[in-house]
């Protein structure tokens, strides 16, 4: 956990909107340095230049999380101007639908690159820095959030790449609290699970790197697409709030940090059809209206 914020550093990708920019408008409100990160040049600017503004010190690098190069030369610059961060968001991330035999190669490998690689990247590189910073300061204390969804605690149809990145980002955050707790009492670690926040995800297509050649979508994937972005606009908690949730738990030392805690009594229900060996219990219980029309939709 980290107690206080002022003077300490704060690595950020996905920082050019979303949690990413909302945890950044925190930190600098406490008083932190600002490593942020993304892939879009112009929200990247648009980000540094409000929080440069409101005070802070801020290195601002255009990086593709799921580029090992690129990710490593970040970590060399966070280093040299910053020293070892205190508290790294490994947050970019992308949506994708659609039904799962339909989704391409280059489907696979643009999702899990963001959403996976990008945080197995974070991890790999800067927690190395923070164990050698609290090796030589008892005193010095740090906090890895990385970000996942409640897409990784469920497996709702038709999200098949999404479910699969974000169930693996769970899976590594949870073994790196583990991990983290076997070797140090200074460097805690916790995982965001978001439900349906209006943040950019929806848009994410705009950053492939291969839109101009990627595949035609398929007729599930734009059914997909459509009911995310309803389901995305129409979320009463916004990102603003999330990010306070995530400095709260940082504080608080925290681990799971979730959106909308309403939600999981469909964990709940899913880890006890596990327990019991029952076959995997259906999605649109409480809203069979939407179940319906979804298999409408496909077998239409």
């Amino acid at each position: 956990m980290i107690e206080s914020f002022q003077g300490k550093t704060a690595v950020l990708t996905g920082a050019g909107s979303g949690f990413g920019l909302e945890c950044a408008r925190i930190g600098a409100q406490r008083g932190m340095n600002l490593v942020l990160v993304d892939v879009q040049q112009d929200a990247l600017d648009a980000a540094a230049a409000e929080l440069q503004a409101a005070g802070a010190a801020v290195l601002a690098r255009r990086v593709d999380v799921a580029d090992a190069a690129q990710m490593a030369q970040l970590a060399a610059d966070v280093q040299q101007r910053f020293g070892a961060p205190h508290l790294v968001f490994n947050n970019a991330g992308v949506g994708a639908g659609g039904l799962i035999w339909e989704s391409s190669v280059q489907d696979w490998d643009w999702v899990m690159g963001v959403n996976l690689m990008g945080v197995v990247h974070g991890v790999r590189l800067f927690t190395p820095m923070m164990l050698a910073a609290a090796a030589q300061d008892p005193q010095w204390r740090g906090h890895i959030v990385n970000t996942a969804s409640m897409a990784g605690l469920l497996n709702a149809p038709n999200m098949g790449i999404y479910n699969v990145s974000k169930h693996a980002v769970v899976s590594l955050s949870e073994t790196l609290y583990q991990d983290l707790a076997l070797v140090t009492d200074q460097i805690g670690a916790s995982v965001l699970c978001p439900y349906f926040v209006p943040t950019g995800i929806t848009r994410s297509e705009r950053n492939r790197p291969d839109v101009a050649t990627a595949a035609q979508p398929t007729r599930s994937q734009l059914i997909g697409q459509a009911m995310t972005d309803k389901a995305v606009s129409s979320g009463k908690v916004t990102a603003a709030e999330v990010a306070q949730r995530v400095f709260d738990a940082v504080g608080a030392g925290q681990f799971y940090i979730f959106s909308h805690p309403q939600a999981l009594g469909n964990v709940q229900s899913r880890m006890e059809n596990i327990v019991r060996m029952e076959n995997p219990p259906d999605p649109f219980l409480a809203r069979p209206d939407i179940g319906q029309r979804l298999r409408e939709q496909l077998r239409g």
